[in-house]
């Protein structure tokens, strides 16, 4: 394993990603065998650092290994030099499974040979400019540069000088299609920026007539008047969730576009438990839920309950029955499921006849699936006569066992909407297909029909949000509990210590689109960055300790040294930490032998010490009996009069012991959930270095007084959150992100 080591850290990687790589045993194995190919063409010392980022992206992407050779191949005889062309070689190959490289094809798909001189862009570029100048000249710095970009310098000189016109800020547009209508969305404008007025082309309150596909009927007017009497034309939106799991990041944006759309617009929004199937439900969840909306910033105008209505619900039905809209039908569960189902024999039963067993329904007088009551329509999707009541002998969260019956959500939802005089309907788009069937049930109950507006639904890479996928992962012990810092869940990014700001912000930075959008994990945690950044004060914390006496100072000594909590603006305020004769730095901090490139602390290189105003230089190595480095002796000298060094690295003096977990993704394959990624269920899919526990770490005393889910910015090494595990004895840290992105990249 050591001679392994040696050869991952040969083409560049750090000594942690070379353990960190020794851990997967897959890529590990593909590593080792892409190296060796590259060695057998250029030898040991011919694999330069940019060769090694290649072949361990290679490596660590490509799924077909018997593809291994070839690509490592085309690396180390420089064919495939950049990112661009490794995308390009790796899509090449997925494309190709089975069949035999044809290497022009794949030469040419991937630009191999292609030289493009700095001549040959420069005269491009003039083409572009010739090609554009008038728009140049009269849109000056704002034309889009994007066209330009490429050469080193571009000759733009005819706008010179700058005015005071063109140094005006102007927010940047994004068009897009909504509804049928055209809309400009401002790229870095908050959500409630875009959602306020105009920026949706929402019908006004009370206009719902207006929108494309209402159903207008000889009584809808008369209704609206009387919708708009009641609400004095305020807006009202409602996030609806099924209160029988946990919150995920895609609930995140319903939230912020239900509320918010409310909010910008000085409406009000209701948080509605969908509790209608009593099976699954339980009071962790409604309380969760609550929570989660409360920690993104939104006060619910009320909390209501779909079972608030049971009684009016059930009122609604008997009354849908008298108009010959609805039957009670004795098919099977197995018999209703799918699209194709034949037309119930019991479809044209009379109206008294369903009205009595529909009273015997409810009086508990029928098994289980011994009876349904069916709506008689045809839903968008083609599926015919959606059920209304069912049967469950479960009793309610809420109303115990006041109810054996309990309606559906095509029954419940728009009749719900409809009692709380809702304005605005928002849905993710996969309930388009149900908007037919919300207004007609309205329509055929003669009750005020609100408007259903259908937004794309927000997806992430590399996880599930299923909450049947995650109750598997809890219940295999894959993850801890639905707030394992590993899942996106809205609790499990609190924990992991997302601020909630950084999550809406991410919702806007997506934009209000009607398309799928799925997205990676690595934009979310952008806009984490910018908020830490700005809102986690600075601390020091050494994860892997190697201790360091500095000899030329009294056993005694101790001072105080000065640490801005935000370097940027120091007058947020600072902390003072001890700095004593011994301290303690990170090993990879120090290397015994000088290489090339490595600017911290060797035997003959000094190193400066973060804020405390010293240098150091290490004088002797001590090692155990195996021969590994466990203390260095130094003296240390004032950084005002020694040599200023090439690096200045964090440090601990008289730290505080605790526990840190550091994260990765839970996922190895973008798409678990699709089988032709992930062929043998998401649970293969597993990173088996999804988490790694070092419960050794030091951290200095300034964050002794921490409470839960406080954020600090460890220097050097990342974001990190105090976990709820913490106690008394010893603290406990998740990292929240790490201080830069890190796409897997060496």
């Amino acid at each position: 394993m050591a001679d392994t080591l040696t050869l991952f850290t040969s083409i560049g990687l750090s000594e942690q990603k070379a353990k960190e790589t020794l851990k997967n045993e897959a890529l590990s194995s593909a590593l080792k065998s892409a190296i060796t190919q590259a060695q057998s063409i250029h030898g040991a010392s011919g694999v330069d650092k940019a060769m090694g980022t290649l072949l361990y992206s290679m490596a660590s992407r490509l799924k077909d290994t018997k593809r291994l050779t070839f690509l490592s191949e085309s690396i180390a005889l420089r064919k495939i030099c950049t990112e661009l062309q490794l995308a390009a070689a790796l899509e090449f190959v997925k494309s190709h499974p089975h069949d035999p490289i044809n290497q022009k094809e794949f030469d040419k798909t991937c630009g191999v040979g292609i030289v493009i001189t700095p001549e040959q862009i420069e005269d491009a570029v003039e083409s572009v400019i010739k090609k554009h100048k008038e728009q140049l000249l009269k849109e000056r710095y704002r034309f889009n540069m994007g066209l330009l970009m490429g050469m080193d310098s571009v000759n733009v000189s005819f706008l010179w000088p700058k005015t005071e016109a063109d140094l005006e800020k102007k927010p940047k547009v994004r068009q897009l299609i909504f509804k049928g209508t055209f809309l400009q969305l401002h790229i870095g404008r908050s959500l409630m920026e875009q959602l306020r007025g105009e920026a949706l082309k929402f019908h006004k309150t009370g206009e719902n007539y207006k929108t494309e596909g209402y159903v207008v009927t000889s009584n809808t007017m008369d209704l609206l008047k009387k919708h708009l009497e009641l609400t004095g034309g305020q807006i009202r939106t409602r996030f609806p969730p099924e209160p029988n799991g946990i919150l995920h990041i895609g609930h995140a944006k319903a939230i912020n576009f239900n509320f918010g759309y409310a909010k910008a617009n000085n409406g009000i929004c209701f948080l509605r438990y969908d509790d209608t199937n009593p099976e699954k439900e339980e009071e962790k969840y409604f309380t969760a839920i609550k929570d989660m909306v409360e920690w993104l910033g939104y006060k619910p105008y009320a909390v209501t309950h779909a079972s608030d209505n049971f009684q009016e619900l059930y009122d609604l039905a008997v009354d849908l029955i008298r108009r010959g809209h609805a039957f009670v039908c004795h098919q099977k569960g197995e018999e209703l499921k799918g699209h194709n189902v034949p037309p119930s024999p019991w479809r044209d039963r009379p109206i008294e006849e369903s009205l009595v067993l529909f009273e015997r329904m409810k009086r508990g007088l029928f098994s289980e699936g011994e009876a349904t009551l069916r709506m008689k329509m045809v839903m968008e999707d083609g599926k015919m006569d959606p059920v209304a009541y069912r049967i469950k002998y479960t009793a309610h969260h809420r109303t115990g066992d006041e109810w054996c019956i309990y309606p559906t959500y095509d029954y419940t939802h728009c009749l719900c909407d409809s009692i709380e005089n809702i304005t605005h309907s928002l849905c993710t788009k996969e309930f388009q297909a149900r908007r037919s069937s919300y207004y007609w049930l309205c329509n055929a109950l003669d009750v005020y029909c609100p408007v259903q507006w259908e937004y794309g639904r927000l997806n992430l890479t590399y996880t599930v949000v299923s909450k049947r996928k995650i109750i598997k992962l809890v219940e295999t012990g894959v993850v801890r509990d639905w707030d394992d810092p590993r899942l996106f869940t809205l609790t499990a990014l609190r924990r992991r210590g997302f601020p909630p700001e950084a999550i809406n912000n991410f919702c806007a930075r997506v934009g209000v689109t009607v398309s799928q959008t799925t997205t990676e994990p690595h934009l979310l945690e952008s806009c984490v960055r910018d908020v830490l950044n700005d809102t986690a004060p600075r601390a020091m914390a050494v994860l892997e300790p190697l201790k360091i006496t500095i000899t030329n100072l009294a056993a005694n000594s101790k001072s105080d040294v000065r640490v801005p909590d935000f370097p940027a603006n120091e007058a947020k305020g600072s902390h003072t930490v001890p700095f004593t004769r011994t301290i303690f730095i990170e090993q990879s901090d120090f290397r015994e032998v000088m290489e090339k490139g490595y600017k911290r602390l060797t035997p003959e290189q000094p190193v400066g010490l973060r804020h405390a105003g010293y240098v150091i230089s290490v004088q002797k190595v001590i090692k155990d009996a195996q021969g590994k480095v466990v203390e260095l002796e130094v003296t240390c000298c004032s950084s005002e009069t020694a040599e200023k060094p090439k690096a200045f690295i964090h440090w601990v003096s008289q730290p505080l012991m605790c526990e840190v977990r550091l994260y990765e993704r839970l996922f190895m394959h973008k798409h678990p959930e699709d089988p032709s990624e992930v062929p043998n269920g998401f649970l293969s899919d597993i990173n088996p270095n999804s988490m790694q526990v070092i419960s050794s770490a030091l951290v200095d005393s300034s964050v002794k007084g921490a409470k839960v889910f406080d954020k600090f910015q460890f220097e050097r090494v990342g974001y990190f959150s105090l976990d709820p595990d913490s106690t008394a004895d010893k603290l406990v840290f998740n990292r929240t992100v790490t201080l830069k992105e890190d796409p897997g990249k060496i």
